[in-house]
């Protein structure tokens, strides 16, 4: 059986990849997971300088799945290139290295950083970030801000980059044609949702910032409709995640169009469950008599 797959010229040994922000940069959960098993490990978010995040309480759970308002709290690009990389250098697993920011330049300082680190095989950018110099909107609910900040990135960028699309727009096939137009290499999708939950007997928001990004299976079915649309909306590959728990969920994504996956919360629920879903899509292909994987991607219409 074949379950290698390419995207953007690079070859992963399997479709299952860990969602940014869900698996710290690998070091956190390679006790629980052997990361040489796994297609690629997706660092959590890495900014030019340290962010605090944002203040707690930061993650609460809601029915089918959870909101989080961590305000992408990390270490910043010293920190990750002097402890992370090294670490990930270990391991017989491709690197994509999830890219934050505020402005415009400071994705492009970070991204200069990694261009030279043989060790990085690809770019995931974080357009859900607020951009500062645009009243805070997001530069991904906006198609000329993407377009902008995809054209900008590809002029200093040496791996292929991924842009990680916001479900939070109204026409995902804008966002996903504005991001292809600006030379995107591959597309991942979907970040998660803004909702919002209410402590009733406190009389006080559960998270202190008012609102998070839900994820968990709950927002599977918005996230394969997504993927289905941005998929067959552009020829670049799309890496599908939201809600994604075992090999069937996967499998699903990749029928509406998805080349990859990632898992995002299930990590938290369920540390074992990216390995345990390699198996099973291994087992899906062995039971249907399927010898390449790439058979299933694309295959409803």
């Amino acid at each position: 059986m074949n379950t290698q797959i390419e995207i953007a010229g690079v070859t992963f040994k399997n479709p299952v990849m860990t969602a940014s922000g869900t698996f710290g940069s690998g070091m956190e959960y390679s006790e629980f997971v052997d990361l040489n098993k796994l297609g690629a490990v997706v660092t959590k978010g890495v900014a030019n300088v340290p962010w605090p995040g944002n203040p707690t309480p930061r993650v609460t759970e809601v029915y089918g799945g959870m909101l989080n308002a961590i305000g992408l709290q990390n270490p910043g690009i010293d920190v990750f290139m002097e402890r992370d990389i090294p670490f990930l250098k270990k391991y017989d697993t491709k690197v994509i290295v999830n890219v934050c920011g505020k402005t415009v330049e400071d994705y492009v300082e970070v991204v200069e950083r990694l261009a030279d680190e043989p060790a990085v095989a690809m770019l995931e950018i974080n357009v859900s970030c607020p951009n500062v110099k645009e009243g805070a909107i997001a530069f991904g609910q906006k198609a000329c801000a993407l377009y902008d900040i995809t054209d900008e990135l590809k002029k200093h960028a040496k791996q292929p980059i991924i842009m990680k699309l916001s479900p939070n727009v109204t026409d995902i096939a804008e966002m996903a044609k504005a991001a292809e137009a600006a030379g995107a290499d591959a597309l991942s999708l979907i970040n998660t949702i803004t909702g919002m939950k209410i402590d009733i007997h406190r009389r006080r928001f559960a998270l202190a910032n008012k609102t998070g990004g839900m994820s968990g299976p709950a927002i599977k079915p918005i996230a394969v409709r997504m993927v289905y649309q941005a998929s067959h909306a552009v020829k670049i590959p799309v890496i599908g995640m939201g809600g994604i728990a075992t090999a069937d969920d996967a499998i699903e994504f990749m029928m509406a169009g998805a080349s990859a996956i990632s898992v995002g919360a299930m990590n938290f629920v369920n540390p074992y469950a990216t390995s345990e879903i390699v198996d099973g899509i291994e087992a899906y292909m062995r039971q249907y008599k399927i010898n390449d994987l790439k058979d299933i991607i694309g295959c409803v219409e």
